[in-house]
């Protein structure tokens, strides 16, 4: 089995963002997403890989593989094409919230938008708080 490459390390959040992000308003919406979220799980901010910020993590174990790993519940990442949210789950009530949420793109699980200015932060939160209550009530309690 070929073992996760995204895992948790200590790189600092705030170099990451400040190197990766490639425009000033990437920037400035990265760091608000940072706050937002810190504030709003409780969490504090770890990077994953080279380019993902998350927040919490838990533990999974495939259904369909043996593959098993840890990830974190929400985050996201200032990637050049967009800003990759990581807040989907696509669980019970978010096909409805995804209405409220303003103007975005859809990946599998993954929302893409092009700046903060463009959703509704209300909503983004709805989004945290389903896809986290859903992973606690699958996955048990979160880590960190």
């Amino acid at each position: 089995m070929a073992e996760l490459k995204t895992k948790e390390n200590d790189a600092n959040v705030h170099d990451f963002i400040n190197s990766f992000a490639d425009t000033e308003q990437k920037r400035k919406d990265s760091f608000e997403i940072l706050q937002l979220m810190k504030d709003f799980t409780g969490f504090e901010p770890k990077m994953w890989g080279g380019s993902i910020i998350g927040f919490g993590q838990y533990h999974y174990k495939s259904e369909r593989s043996s593959q098993e790993g840890d990830w974190p519940l929400v985050g996201f990442s200032p990637r050049k094409a967009a800003i990759s949210l990581y807040v989907y789950s696509g669980c019970s009530g978010q096909e409805e919230l995804l209405q409220d949420l303003g103007k975005f793109k859809m990946g599998k699980s993954c929302i893409y938008i092009k700046k903060l200015s463009d959703i509704n932060q209300e909503t983004l939160k709805k989004l945290m708080k389903s896809t986290i209550e859903y992973l606690k009530s699958k996955h048990g309690k979160p880590k960190n």
